[in-house]
């Protein structure tokens, strides 16, 4: 395990934005994660975990002590089945999320096919339960192996005692920064269609008379994504960013009859899409948008990407501090004009 020191974090991060760490090591395996760990405490530094770097914000002063970036990969299909006749995959937290995703699709086993193109590694999809175009990760994971920073051993969290919610899970609430996540087990069907219940996906597939497969419905995905500026792809303008900056708010059935008053009040409809609806969720884009900040807007160094209106984007040179005012002057203006308070959904870190 190489001890480095003031090593520089935005290359590390989709945003491309963040000071230096302090300290920094990479660790490849289970000892390499436990010695960095007996590291920080012997030296009494603050300790973050770093994954993949798609789903956080770093200050410009960095992070004041030892950054421990998990690099443990691997993707091993079990033998044999689960009681309900699922294959189980064992996949390492540094292992790239898209990757397992295509392996998967290759294996020809459903569950995570929508979730293509999401970046990051497998390390982070547990802690804010990620999900897009109708699924959502919960609905996979069998279990998570993690090492306890609390009883300073390893152990496994069953999917039921992760207490998965919308993007959220212990490891970002009840039980934050007392665990480090070292693999992933999931179980997918074999030989199972995909989900098409999303409406862009309905859109994309609509007029066609055979249902579509597995692979047509990973590429589908990565093209819609594309589309709307979420596909990390080198060189594009719109790429440096954390992705949807905000999450969609969940509303109680008065805030909800609330806000579509409020919009009548206006002209306006409130969108209804079905895998909002079930939780009263509304668009958070749909709220950013009518309230001013539309896609391709600049503010400096930030903007609003011109494909889609939840990502901020680092236009080139931008700093923390850029994104944070811009952040809060959407939050602000949404609670003006709709009532409705937007929380972030990155990471924010060394604030």
């Amino acid at each position: 395990m190489l001890l480095q020191e003031n090593v520089p974090l935005s290359p590390l991060t989709t945003f491309k934005i963040g000071g230096p760490a302090r300290f920094y090591v990479e660790a490849r395996t289970t000892s390499d994660v436990q010695d960095a760990v007996s590291l920080a405490r012997s030296r009494d530094l603050p300790l973050f975990v770093l994954g993949g770097g798609s789903n956080l914000l770093i200050s410009d002063a960095g992070w004041p002590g030892l950054v421990l970036k998990t690099a443990i990969s691997g993707i091993e299909q079990c033998s044999g089945h689960d009681e309900e006749g699922k294959v189980l995959f064992d996949v390492g937290a540094g292992e790239s999320w898209d990757r397992f995703v295509s392996h998967a699709v290759i294996a020809r086993c459903a569950g995570v096919e929508c979730l293509s193109g999401i970046p990051g590694s497998v390390g982070g999809t547990p802690v804010q339960n990620v999900g897009a175009y109708g699924q959502e990760v919960s609905e996979t994971i069998e279990s998570v192996e993690v090492f306890d920073l609390k009883e300073g051993q390893v152990r496994e969290v069953c999917r039921e005692a992760c207490g998965f919610s919308y993007r959220t899970s212990i490891f970002n609430t009840t039980e934050r920064g007392r665990f480090i996540i070292l693999r992933v087990t999931y179980a997918l069907e074999p030989g199972g269609e995909p989900h098409l219940e999303y409406a862009d996906l309905k859109r994309h597939f609509e007029g066609r008379e055979t249902t579509p497969n597995l692979a047509e419905t990973r590429e589908a995905v990565r093209h819609i994504r594309a589309l709307k500026g979420m596909l990390i792809v080198p060189g594009e303008a719109d790429c440096q960013s954390a992705g949807s900056f905000f999450k969609n708010p969940v509303l109680s059935e008065a805030q909800h009859l609330e806000l579509i008053k409020h919009a009548k009040i206006r002209g306006l409809t409130v969108p209804s899409y079905p895998a909002l609806e079930t939780h009263k969720k509304v668009s958070a884009a749909w709220l950013v948008e009518r309230s001013g900040f539309v896609k391709g807007h600049g503010f400096g160094h930030v903007g609003i990407s011109s494909k889609h209106a939840l990502a901020i984007v680092n236009r080139g040179g931008a700093s923390a501090a850029e994104v944070i005012a811009l952040k809060e002057q959407i939050q602000t203006r949404v609670e003006e004009i709709w009532g409705v308070r937007l929380e972030p959904e990155p990471v924010m870190v060394g604030f």
